[in-house]
């Protein structure tokens, strides 16, 4: 059966670290028989200068009814201030495929890229879900006599029942079927005391339903202190969109940088779309200095939702032979560019 993946570079470095993970797509699918269908789309700051398109419907029909995944580089440019272009394309998949389920894996792949005194990076294997289609990121709010001295603005911090409950679920669930026995919530109830109440009485809930899994409260500002001070008391969490955000930049400071750093966007069972999560970082682009380890690792990911069983950990593997060695990028301790390093992680495949 043909997998079907729409492919968007997106910006700034998005495209060279896109076009990294095509090539390892393209290198398994030869070596192994495997019918993948690659879509190009042309999406980003380049196309939206050139005549105002940002994702327009017939695309989002398309993915929707014809894909399997979404391969998405990084969105942003300064061209474009108010980030409208990466706000619709970026929104439009999380929220319109309704994509709830943020899955970023902070593991940390050698002790040379471990920042902590005293820890290694076997101390640093976290799994973050993240609610990814509610929360303070629906736009919902406004500004009042904007440009005054009166000037009010509001954001509101929208949270379901239904949404909570089910990235909660999707926490416990990954947990049991790999092993781990802890699941942390992080909220802010303390301060927030209606909308993450919500938060803390379904985590409860839920938690009476995987006896097997000890399931820890925690308020997001002590999280992020505990995971700087031991990272290793941590295997899952789960909180919400803001925090979520928050955290994984954080923790990608645990595994390497953000060069390292992947993230699958999911309705478990359906369609998902796979970003690396570093930003398009323009003062780098186009000069084969971006670190496409990620994007690698998020091609794996990928492949592991679409069926692929296997390619995951063979592509972490890979990764963490081109720390050890040294074949990558400046930023985790090595010499190559971009492309060299996409080129050796090919050859590791084909050999």
């Amino acid at each position: 059966m043909t997998k079907k993946i729409a492919v968007i570079g997106g910006d700034g470095i998005g495209p060279e670290v896109v076009a990294v993970g095509v090539r390892v797509l393209e290198t398994l699918a030869e070596r192994e028989g495997w019918d993948l269908a690659l879509t190009h789309y042309d999406f980003g700051a380049d196309r939206y200068l050139k005549d105002g398109t940002t994702f327009p419907e017939e695309a989002q029909s398309a993915i929707r009814e014809d894909h399997d995944a979404v391969l998405l580089g990084a969105l942003g440019d300064p061209r474009v201030p108010d980030m409208s272009h990466a706000r619709d394309i970026l929104f439009g998949l999380r929220f319109g495929f309704d994509l709830y389920c943020n899955l970023r894996p902070v593991r940390c792949l050698h002790d040379r890229l471990m920042p902590l005194v005293g820890r290694a990076a076997k101390d640093c294997d976290i799994t973050v879900f993240r609610e990814n289609t509610e929360g303070i990121y629906v736009g919902m709010g406004g500004h009042f006599k904007k440009g005054t001295a009166d000037e009010v603005a509001i954001q509101e911090d929208l949270n379901t029942r239904k949404g909570v409950e089910r990235i909660i679920r999707a926490a416990f669930e990954w947990a049991k079927a790999n092993g781990k026995t802890k699941v942390h919530m992080a909220d802010k109830h303390n301060a927030m005391k209606h909308a993450h109440e919500l938060w803390l009485r379904v985590f409860n809930e839920v938690a009476t339903e995987y006896p097997g899994i000890e399931a820890k409260h925690v308020f997001v500002d002590a999280l992020c202190l505990f995971l700087i001070q031991d990272p290793s008391q941590f295997e899952v969490i789960v909180t919400c969109n803001l925090f979520g955000d928050i955290v994984t930049d954080l923790g990608a400071a645990l595994q390497g940088g953000m060069g390292m750093a992947a993230s699958a966007n999911i309705h478990p069972g359906g369609l998902g779309m796979f970003e690396p999560v570093h930003g398009s970082a323009p003062p780098l682009t186009g000069k084969d200095v971006a670190n496409p380890l990620a994007t690698v690792l998020t091609v794996g990911m990928m492949l592991e939702h679409l069926g692929f069983a296997g390619a995951e950990k063979e592509l972490e593997g890979i990764v963490r032979r081109a720390i050890e060695e040294k074949q990558c990028t400046s930023d985790v301790g090595g010499e190559l560019g971009t492309k060299a390093t996409g080129d050796w992680v090919c050859a590791q495949l084909r050999a």
